[in-house]
Order: structure tokens, then C-alpha cells, then sequence
């Protein structure tokens, strides 16, 4: 798809704002996703390249906290391989996903994503109260992995919101070894889609180059903004806005 200064001008900004969000808060695909979908890219074709822009952006995550992995070898390996799994998984729902069916479940899930969101305070002060730790995951905690990972493959809206919570309910840890956990598995979550999607499925490499690079510029902004804005304020902003953007899919 030939973009119009316009449309390139649209997502290099939404790149901007998603890369700061994620650094400050998490939650900037539900910038992209609309935006993409704004341009002209259809419902579908937008969640493909929009899983495929944010991956630069797991991998600086993942490089900002990979000291946190020290002694969590037991828990990285099966749960980074239920990661892969569950998101090539994921591809291959969107892959058999017709335009129609998705584009009726996609208001669903940018409501899911705010809701997670929007309870990720409560989560971060259950997470904050549990001590000790429990380093091996069981064929429960794999399982419930994959199915993180199946939604992180399908769509990435606030996947690393889901992810943390889910480890927060499985491992008992800091809050810090907890985060740097989620930073690598939602890179294995996304490095997995953005290679089946690249392979299988119709990207918009022109979206993908200004959304990804424009993220990353906007993730250098983040960390200022976090200091500088109320997260409460932040959050609720974001939510607000993903709860604007679902009604408009509902009625576009």
C-alpha cells in the first residue's frame, strides 16, 4: 500500500505516542492498531503489521531488563517454548481468520486490552505483596503460558500487561525478576508472530518501517514521561482512548 504524506505523517506520530506508552505504562498498540486501520489498511492486514512494528520494541525491552534473568534458567526454557508455541499458534488463527470474523472479534479485544489495563494497578500491588520464590513452572503454568502466548500471536494489544499478571499468579518473586521474565517471553511471543506473519501472511512493510522506527524514538521519550505524568492519569488515558477506538470499530 502507497501511503500519502498524510497517512505516513499519521503513523509516524501514533509510533511516537505507542513507543513512550510502552515505556512509561504498556499499552501502545492500542495507538497503532487504530491508526493503521485509519490509514486505509483493513482490520486484518493492520493487526498482522501492526504485531510485526511492535518487535523492536520488545527487543530494546528485553535488553533494558535482562539482568533480572540471573538464576530464572528454570523458568525461561519451558516457558519460553510454550511462548513460541502459543504464538505461532496465534498466527495460525489469524491466518485461517476470515476478514468479517475478525474484524467482529477485534472491538472485543481492544476492550480486553483495557480492561487488563486498567486493573494492571491492583495487579501490581498483588505482585508487590507476594514474597519467596517458586522457580520451576508446572504443566499448569506452561499451559496457562501458551494461552497468553496464543493471544499475543492473534493480537498484541497489551500483551505484556497479560503476561505479567500471569506470572504474577504463578511465581511467587520481586516484582523486578518478574518484569524481566515478562520482557523476554513477550520478545519470544512476538519474535515468533512477526516471523509467521513476515513468512505466511500480507505485511505493509511501509507501516511496519515508520511504526517501528517512530516507536523506538518515542520509547527514549518514555521514561521522562513517566516521571512527568500521573500514571494514574496516563493509564486512564490510554483506556480511555482504547474504549473510544473499539466503539468506533463497532460502528465503522
Amino acid at each position: 500500500m502507497e501511503l500519502e504524506l498524510g497517512s505516513a505523517l499519521l503513523l509516524a506520530v501514533a509510533g511516537v505516542v505507542a513507543g513512550a506508552i510502552n515505556a512509561a505504562a504498556g499499552g501502545g498498540s492500542l495507538v497503532t492498531f487504530p491508526a493503521l486501520i485509519a490509514v486505509g489498511l483493513p482490520p486484518l492486514i493492520a493487526n498482522v503489521t501492526n504485531n510485526v512494528a511492535v518487535l523492536p520494541g520488545y527487543v530494546t525491552g528485553a535488553l533494558g531488563y535482562r539482568e533480572g534473568l540471573g538464576g530464572q534458567g528454570r523458568r525461561v526454557v519451558p516457558l519460553a517454548l510454550a511462548s513460541a508455541v502459543g504464538g505461532l499458534v496465534g498466527v495460525g488463527l489469524v491466518l485461517v481468520s476470515s476478514e468479517a470474523a475478525f474484524e467482529g472479534v477485534v472491538p472485543f479485544l481492544v476492550l480486553a486490552a483495557c480492561a487488563l489495563l486498567a486493573a494492571q494497578p491492583a495487579l501490581g500491588r498483588f505482585m508487590g505483596k507476594r514474597s519467596g520464590l517458586r522457580e520451576k513452572p508446572g504443566l499448569g503454568s506452561i499451559t496457562a503460558q501458551t494461552l497468553v502466548a496464543v493471544y499475543g500471536g492473534y493480537f498484541s494489544a497489551a500483551l505484556g500487561v497479560a503476561v505479567l499478571a500471569l506470572l504474577g499468579l504463578l511465581f511467587e518473586d520481586t516484582l523486578q525478576r518478574l518484569n524481566a521474565l515478562k520482557a523476554l517471553l513477550q520478545l519470544v511471543i512476538g519474535g515468533a508472530a512477526a516471523l509467521g506473519f513476515a513468512l505466511l501472511a500480507p505485511v505493509d512493510w511501509t507501516a511496519v518501517a515508520i511504526v517501528g522506527t517512530a516507536s523506538l524514538v518515542g520509547g527514549q521519550v518514555g521514561a521522562r514521561l513517566a516521571q512527568r505524568v500521573n500514571d494514574r492519569v496516563l493509564r486512564g488515558g490510554i483506556v480511555a482512548y482504547g474504549v473510544i477506538a473499539a466503539l468506533w470499530l463497532f460502528v465503522r
